[in-house]
C-alpha cells in the first residue's frame, strides 16, 4: 500500500469528509486531490473504504474501519517519533547484567528512577555469575555492573559504589563469641569459596592470608547470597562483599569488616567503548547511583 494514499484515507476517516480532509492536511491540497488518493487505494485494494451518508459526509466501511484501525496509531505517532528521533530521546531495551547481590541491593532504586524518567525503556536483567566483559564484545549485554580489577582500552566504566570486604562466620560456636568473629580459630572451620569468579576467589584467600589464615576449602558457591545461606545453616565460614555500611544481615550470621588490610572496591556500570554514547545506555547513567 502506498503510504501517499494511506495519509489520504486517514484524514478522510478522521474528519469524515473530503473537503473537512483537505483542510485539515499538514501541507496545501485539493479536495480533488485527497480523492484521488483515497479512489487509487481503494483501486489498489479492490475495496470500497467509505460510505456516503450526507452531502459531504462519508463513514467508514467494515473493511474501512479495519484498515483505519491499524494505521491510523502508526500514523498518529510520527510527530512524535520526529520529534524523539531529532531530539535524540531513542526508548528500546536495555540489555543489563549484574552480580546477583548487587541486582538485590545496588539496581532496584537505580531502574525505579529510570522507570519514572523513562517510560519508554524496559530493561532486560540477567544474573551475572562473574564479570564476563565478552558479553559486551558480542552485544549480548549493553551494560555490566561489577567489579572488574583492570579496566581494558575497548570498554569505559562509570564508578557506582564501593563495596568492603566482611568476614562472615556462623553466629554459633567457639569462632564466634559475642557478635565477634575469632580469626584464630577459622583455620579449623570449613571455608565457603566462590566458584566461578576465580578472580573473587583469589581475593578472598589473598585476604585471609594476610590474616595469617589458610582456610580449609569445603564448599562453593556463585552468589553471595548462597554463601551467606551456607554460612547460616553451620556449613563454614566466608568472606563477601556488602554494600552496607553495617555490612551483610542475616540470621545465624555474625559479620565483622575485614579491617586489615581494608578490602575496598569499586563498583561500575561497564559498557563497550564506542565513537558515540549508545542512547539507552546515556539515559540509565542519567539516573545511575553515586559512590
Amino acid at each position: 500500500m502506498n503510504l501517499q494514499r494511506l495519509e489520504g484515507f486517514y484524514w478522510v476517516a478522521r474528519q469524515q469528509g473530503y473537503a473537512r480532509a483537505a483542510r485539515a492536511f499538514p501541507y496545501p491540497i485539493t479536495q480533488p486531490g485527497v480523492h484521488q488518493q483515497v479512489r487509487r487505494l481503494e483501486d489498489e485494494l479492490g475495496v470500497k473504504l467509505f460510505e456516503r451518508v450526507g452531502k459531504d459526509r462519508v463513514v467508514l466501511t467494515p473493511q474501512g474501519q479495519l484498515l483505519y484501525d491499524g494505521f491510523a496509531p502508526f500514523y498518529e505517532q510520527l510527530a512524535q517519533l520526529e520529534a524523539r528521533v531529532k531530539g535524540g530521546q531513542v526508548g528500546g531495551t536495555l540489555k543489563l547484567f549484574a552480580a546477583g547481590h548487587l541486582l538485590r541491593h545496588l539496581v532496584p532504586e537505580w531502574l525505579r528512577k529510570l522507570q519514572t524518567k523513562r517510560p519508554d525503556i524496559t530493561v532486560a536483567l540477567s544474573e551475572l555469575p562473574h564479570a564476563d566483559l565478552s558479553l559486551l564484545r558480542r552485544g549480548d549485554a549493553d551494560l555490566l555492573i561489577d567489579w572488574i580489577p583492570e579496566v581494558p582500552p575497548d570498554v569505559e566504566v562509570r564508578e557506582l559504589a564501593r563495596t568492603e570486604a566482611w568476614i562472615v562466620a556462623p553466629a554459633h560456636g567457639p569462632h564466634a563469641q559475642k557478635g565477634k568473629v575469632s580469626l584464630a580459630t577459622l583455620a579449623q572451620v570449613p571455608f565457603i569459596g566462590y566458584h566461578a569468579d576465580r578472580q573473587l576467589k583469589a581475593l578472598q584467600l589473598e585476604a585471609l592470608k594476610a590474616h595469617g589464615v589458610s582456610p580449609r576449602e569445603a564448599f562453593a558457591a556463585d552468589s553471595s547470597d548462597t554463601i551467606l545461606g551456607f554460612v547460616a545453616a553451620g556449613l563454614g565460614f566466608s568472606l563477601v562483599p556488602s554494600l552496607s555500611p553495617a555490612g551483610p544481615r542475616m540470621p545465624g550470621v555474625v559479620a565483622q569488616k575485614l579491617e586489615r588490610p581494608l578490602a575496598r572496591f569499586p563498583i561500575y556500570a561497564i559498557w563497550r567503548r564506542r565513537s558515540h554514547l549508545h542512547p539507552l545506555i546515556a539515559a540509565a547513567l542519567e539516573c545511575a547511583p553515586n559512590p
